[in-house]
């Protein structure tokens, strides 16, 4: 379908493009972006004719963002989410693009398992899914993966999501492959033995007589893989950086030269460990809420660059396994829907640009993904020819967090209303995958 999206302010963080500008779609892609202003006397194509016009008076049209943590909860924990179901919380946040991890269950392992996911993602013609294949067999920390296999069936990269590699002779072999073969392995930087407790080391913890997990946690493991990356030259991607501590060695990472990227949680961005209250199970995420300094450090860093992308950490969870004591509730919240409000929010308090606010959910998270085999390049960018993955949200409006307003399964989540009177900037309107409509407000 030819869809012609007029009147709405055009901003592509990748070219620094931002102008009121008119954008026509057609055959899944973007043929032109012409001006409104009277000046530049741009025009659409001759030959484009819209067989649908979405008006986006008052509105901003950007990139589809790309969220880079994502559980989807299929295959085996359909009682907390379903792919049509969280697939369509993406598109409802402007969510076009989006990696999962392999914890699932089955693991994701094996090459059929990959393709089964992908396929049927692909039949609800809602966001791209991007699989991060397991590092090791059934993320035991063993024996590894057959990861040419697991790339040519769409794997972006490997992972052992939330469980920490005991074994550092694993890591080592793990990395000296993936540098062998240009795949990047995705690292939640967290030492097994110290990042068993369930809230932040610190005062708070020991007043609530929670069991605390250190900072370093965090270090100890960041330590061990910049050493690793160093003897192999291996490409990292580093999962949710929660300290102070952990952003000044990626920063001093990242000067030595060393190919890393990092993103860090809508959660741990402006939550605290205060926000636990009274064992409120809503605020049992992973990683553990720190102190301020430690959000206050993570959003400068965020700001700089330091920390490439800003993600959902979108983990739905049913209503029993949050109905528990607070150390003994299952960790995740639901965040698709929050991740671009909570962005803007970020800006809004740290007096950052809009340009950055969206670059670190398009853009940045894009050169994350890099080159992937069979993909546009231009995911992530709004240019063009490129792939027609757009957003158009209302940056004026205002909505407060209810089960009533997600579309998630899963709807538990730190900024309910209720729980702190928070009040989120930003609505989307439209999200356009591939050139066709995947969400739309009538």
């Amino acid at each position: 379908m030819n869809i012609l999206i007029q009147n709405g302010r055009v901003i592509d963080p990748a070219s620094g493009f931002d102008h009121t500008a008119d954008v026509a779609v057609a055959d899944g892609h973007i043929v032109a972006i012409v001006k409104t202003d009277a000046k530049s006397g741009e025009k659409l194509p001759a030959n484009f004719k819209a067989e649908q016009t979405i008006d986006a008076k008052g509105c901003i049209v950007a990139p589809g963002l790309v969220d880079l943590q994502v559980r989807l909860r299929e295959p085996g924990y359909e009682h907390e989410g379903m792919l049509a179901s969280e697939l369509l919380a993406a598109v409802a946040g402007g969510v076009t693009s989006l990696v999962c991890p392999p914890d699932t269950d089955p693991v994701l392992d094996e090459p059929g398992l990959i393709e089964m996911l992908k396929f049927r993602a692909e039949k609800l013609h809602r966001a791209r899914v991007f699989p991060l294949g397991a590092l090791t067999r059934g993320l035991k920390g063993e024996v590894l993966t057959e990861m040419s296999d697991l790339t040519d069936a769409g794997c972006v990269g490997f992972s052992q999501a939330e469980v920490p590699l005991e074994n550092t002779q694993v890591l080592q072999r793990a990395l000296q492959y993936a540098s062998t073969f240009g795949y990047t392995v995705w690292l939640r930087p967290q030492d097994m033995h110290l990042g068993k407790g369930v809230a932040a080391s610190g005062p708070l913890a020991t007043r609530l007589g929670l069991s605390g997990v250190p900072v370093a946690a965090e270090t100890i493991a960041l330590h061990t893989i910049f050493a690793l990356m160093r003897a192999t030259r291996a490409r990292v991607h580093l999962c949710r950086i929660s300290s102070a501590e952990g952003v000044a060695l990626v920063r001093a990472a990242k000067q030595e030269g060393l190919a890393v990227t990092a993103d860090v949680s809508i959660n741990s961005l402006h939550l605290s460990d205060h926000d636990i209250g009274y064992f409120d199970s809503r605020a049992r995420v992973t990683p553990v809420l720190r102190q301020q300094r430690d959000r206050e450090a993570l959003r400068a860093a965020l700001a700089d660059g330091t920390i490439d992308a800003l993600v959902s950490d979108h983990t739905p969870v049913d209503v029993d396994a949050k109905a528990l004591p607070f150390a003994e509730a299952e960790p995740g919240a639901t965040g698709l829907e929050l991740l671009l409000s909570l962005s803007l929010k970020w800006a809004h308090d740290s007096q950052v640009s809009l340009l950055r606010a969206l670059d670190v959910l398009t853009s940045q998270p894009a050169k994350v993904l890099g080159k992937i085999e069979g993909q546009s390049q231009s995911i992530g960018q709004l240019h063009v020819g490129g792939v027609a993955d757009l957003v158009v949200f209302d940056p004026k409006a205002e909505w407060q967090v209810t089960p009533d307003a997600l579309h998630s399964q899963g709807k538990h989540t730190p900024f309910a209303f209720e729980m702190t009177g928070m009040v989120l900037p930003a609505r989307v309107k439209a999200t356009l995958v591939a050139g066709r409509v995947a969400y739309q407000v009538t």
